[in-house]
């Protein structure tokens, strides 16, 4: 697989088989990940990944935590959407949405369907193998974007293994719950998880091919 098949496949899955994802490929991916950009060679990021017996308490975990604390835990250290969004960013957000539960067949009324397939975001999809990323309190905004440089080179990675990823910064609302399943030390904080695994073909969530912008519109082209 090239990189440009790589980038082209690469999706949000939200249904995954009950395969186990094989220890040294995940531990190959994220090695090689490392040669991801990173501004001043700082390489920000720390990885926790959660497999077998651990993920199956976490989840167990997470089935209660959402039923006693829907909206997250009562402080979180970040917004993962600006307070207000603006156009053409709320319209691609809600369109997202749309497209993804139509395809579900939950239509907009069915709050409760809607929060239950939501809910499942915290089961990571039934993926059997979860990564969290998490970052130094002390870092600032330009090592957030080497976080991110290292996740989709992860996500892209995994491509090429034939696997699937779905990265969830959902689990941002629950920092003080990861982190005190996880262990984290107090200097570091929370960014995001991600579920992987193999995409269950026939499960119809994972027709969503979500739409993006064309070239002209987020593109300028000067000299050329």
């Amino acid at each position: 697989m090239n990189v440009t098949d790589a980038v082209a496949s690469r999706r949000s899955i939200r249904a995954f088989l009950d395969k186990p994802v094989d220890a040294g490929v995940i531990r190959r991916v994220l090695a090689a990940a490392a040669r991801s950009a990173s501004g001043g060679n700082l390489q920000p990021w720390h990885i926790d990944v959660v497999a077998g017996e651990p993920l199956a308490e976490l989840k167990t975990l997470m089935q209660t935590r959402v039923v006693e604390a829907p909206g997250g835990d009562e402080v979180k250290d970040y917004s993962i959407y600006p307070p207000e969004l603006v156009s053409p960013y709320r319209e691609r957000r809600f369109m997202v949405g749309e497209d993804m539960y139509a395809i579900l067949g939950v239509p907009r009324e069915d709050k409760a369907g809607r929060l239950a397939w939501f809910a499942r975001n915290y089961q990571f999809f039934g993926a059997p193998l979860a990564l969290f990323c998490t970052v130094d309190r002390r870092m600032g905004l330009p090592q957030w974007s080497d976080l991110g440089m290292y996740l989709q080179t992860v996500m892209l990675l995994l491509r090429e293994e034939g696997l699937d990823s779905c990265a969830q910064e959902c689990w941002a609302i629950y920092p003080q719950t990861i982190t005190r399943f996880l262990g984290t030390p107090p200097e570091r904080m929370l960014f995001t998880g991600m579920a992987i695994g193999w995409r269950d073909p026939d499960h119809p969530i994972n027709r969503l091919v979500t739409r993006r912008a064309p070239l002209e519109e987020f593109a300028t082209f000067r000299g050329l």
